[in-house]
């Protein structure tokens, strides 16, 4: 069989279509303002937006077994297909999603492209069609090349694959320069921008992502091309052939020493999967929109990623708050003497979170003696705190580090669920190669199966993986609050927010961890040595993420002390709903005076619009028409005169609102506000 279907690559290699006809075919959305077209010789795709391209013609291409795919004589087979009607989704940003997508799907003997197209975008992907056995994918070729290399682009950069915690940049396409170099060698990655990617071109916005990535590496570009032809060449991780458990953070940021924080890579092979020979690979998405503010409403990432098991049962997953220890390094402030990790200080925890109606504590990094997760602190008793726990109604959630995990995923899920904790955060992946993700979808599946929830900290954005596994609620790949503990106000932390919401939470929820009550004025901020951090801006902005940032699992990084004291803010906080029935765009941009915000719709009825502001001082106007119709009640917490200079303050009001009557807010640098309407 092998030889008959490296025999059948060779000959479409040479062009050998017996049945070629097409050699150029298109989906278009329903709404008819969006197209890909996809051209077989040489094989490449195009995008439009109202008849406008706004991605170049880009080539596309893929080596399986060493053999290029090619079909220099056109398709062999092209079917057109709709897909209609409306996907339930209770742990999502709407309650709802419509599924209507054109797909054309198209064949050249024993693989094949599907292009589709949705209102909020389109996307294309790979298919194998090797039947009864396993294939090596030696490359993938997924070049994008903007329609317009003048127009700007927003990206993320690292050097390391799936270290996803940078600030964006902003710069015109053909400005842009990505490393050649090799990074360090234990690591194997370089110098590359990682998804989600925004550009600007024809007046219109289109944003890169990738989903449903099964088995495989995730999506990165590098810089290719001359200063004329601005074209982003793909770049995915080898599959790794040699690893270490390793901890340390030596020179050149990874120099590994043997422990059990990370798994790295110390040899690669020279493909990046080996995987079934009947297969889709994943979507290359391109979400487009005419103001990049409609980001937030794009479903194609979850509408595109593979189903949930229609006999799983998922009815028992309970999104939630969560009251975070590390952040706040414990509450040391109040309890000192406790040194942070003890059986007090978790009780402390537990008992404000049930007083408070918070449905979850974390035990992060402490609990376990030198990561050893089979072997509890000293001072940490665990098998006590989680009955202690579930008598006051608060799940316990256990922080992890991956390599104490992998390899034993039906083990930890299984010993620690019947000892009673609700789900596990698990961290520092740390990469994006296919063997990685193999190891996020079997602990995903092993936690299904005994009724356990998942954070994925320390790894690369969302890939749709949570419509099939909506235990898995949360995922970090975001420059987000924890990198407060050793900020230097060296960058404008306000903007990369901003950016934040349009760019990376495009691509799904996300581990941003907001609820900072030490809040300083921009370009004053004091971190103590990550002993007492805080945030950059007002206490309304954070308030204002609670409702804006998308996070099933969404923690409250402060110390009960610091909620205590502003106890006023912390009940609204803890209030705001984490899964919704409805959200909408309200406008903003990503220049550097932008501001990113939209309304939500919680599923008893009640409306939540908040926004977020860079470091320049902002006037928005909240347009109240997605109330549709009635009168409103509107609390309110906004940024007050002092806010700039005195962060912590702020005005708490209420008025009565007629929908679509507008609300003028004056946001401080680093400012926000928040609203919550009821009838």
């Amino acid at each position: 069989m092998k030889s008959i279907a490296l025999a059948a690559l060779a000959a479409l290699a040479a062009g050998c279509c017996i049945t070629c006809r097409n050699d150029k075919v298109s989906a278009v959305s329903p709404d008819g303002r969006n197209e890909i077209r996809l051209y077989a010789e040489p094989l490449a795709f195009e995008v439009l937006r109202d008849g406008k391209v706004v991605v170049a013609k880009s080539e596309i291409g893929m080596t399986i077994d060493g053999v290029p795919l090619s079909c220099k004589g056109g398709f062999t087979s092209v079917v057109k297909t709709s897909e209609k009607g409306v996907l339930e989704t209770p742990v999502y940003k709407k309650a709802s999603i419509d599924l209507a997508t054109s797909t054309t799907r198209v064949d050249c003997g024993i693989w094949g492209v599907d292009i589709a197209a949705r209102n909020d975008g389109v996307a294309y992907r790979f298919r194998s069609q090797v039947v009864n056995r396993e294939i090596t994918v030696d490359s993938e070729k997924a070049d994008v090349v903007p329609a317009d290399p003048k127009g700007t682009c927003w990206f993320y950069h690292t050097g390391y694959f799936g270290d996803e915690e940078s600030v964006a940049k902003s710069m015109p396409v053909d400005e842009v320069r990505t490393a050649d170099k090799e990074g360090p060698k234990n690591w194997g990655g370089s110098e590359m921008i990682y998804m989600p990617m925004l550009f600007k071109a024809a007046g219109k916005y289109v944003l890169m992502t990738d989903a449903d990535v099964y088995d495989y590496p995730v999506w990165n570009v590098k810089r290719g091309g001359g200063v004329a032809e601005a074209k982003f060449e793909s770049v995915f991780a080898k599959h790794p052939k040699k690893t270490v458990h390793a901890t340390g953070w030596g020179k050149n940021r990874r120099t590994f020493e043997r422990g059990g924080r990370w798994i790295s890579i110390e040899e690669s092979e020279d493909f990046i999967t080996k995987t079934a020979g009947i297969r889709t690979f994943p979507w290359r998405c391109f979400m487009l929109a005419d103001e990049p503010g409609r980001f937030c409403e794009s479903d194609i990432v979850f509408a595109l990623s593979r189903p949930q098991d229609p006999k799983g049962d998922f009815s028992w997953v309970r999104p939630g708050k969560v009251a975070w220890d590390w952040w706040n390094c414990f509450d040391n402030r109040r309890i000192p003497e406790n040194k942070g990790i003890n059986t007090k200080t978790y009780e402390r925890f537990i008992d404000f979170a049930s007083k408070n109606g918070v449905e979850y504590v974390i035990f992060d990094e402490g609990w376990s003696e030198d990561l050893n997760i089979w072997k509890y602190h000293p001072s940490v008793d665990v098998p006590h705190l989680v009955d202690y726990a579930a008598k006051r109604g608060v799940g316990i959630i256990l922080w992890m580090a991956w390599a104490q995990v992998c390899g034993d995923e039906a083990k930890v899920a299984d010993y620690f669920g019947k000892l009673g904790v609700k789900g596990f955060k698990v961290d520092f992946m740390d990469r994006g190669d296919a063997a990685v993700e193999r190891f996020l979808w079997k602990f995903a599946d092993e936690c299904a199966k005994r009724k356990l929830v998942v954070d994925y900290h320390g790894v690369h954005r969302p890939t749709g993986m949570s419509r099939a596994y909506p235990n898995v609620l949360n995922y970090e790949g975001i420059h987000g609050l924890e990198q407060a503990k050793w900020f230097s106000n060296k960058y404008d932390f306000p903007l990369s927010d901003v950016r934040s919401f349009f760019l990376r939470m495009s691509a799904g929820q996300m581990d941003y961890t907001p609820g900072a009550m030490l809040n300083f004025p921009i370009g004053k901020y004091v971190n103590e040595g990550g002993s007492h951090p805080g945030s950059v801006g007002t206490r309304c902005r954070q308030m204002a993420m609670m409702a804006l940032y998308e996070a099933p699992l969404q923690m409250l990084c402060d110390s009960p002390t610091n909620y205590e004291n502003n106890m006023e803010c912390f009940k609204f906080m803890a209030a705001t709903p984490v899964v919704w029935a409805d959200t909408k765009a309200l406008g903003g941009g990503v220049g550097p005076d932008s501001v990113a915000g939209c309304a939500r719709k919680a599923k008893d009825g009640s409306w939540y619009a908040a926004a977020i502001c860079s470091s320049e001082a902002t006037t928005f106007e909240l347009d109240t028409s997605f109330l549709g119709g009635g009168s409103w009640n509107a609390e309110i917490f906004r940024d007050g005169a002092e806010s700039a200079e005195k962060p912590t303050t702020y005005v708490h009001e209420t008025k009565s609102v007629a929908s679509g009557d507008k609300i003028a807010f004056q946001m401080a640098p680093g400012g926000g506000f928040v609203v919550k309407f009821t009838k």
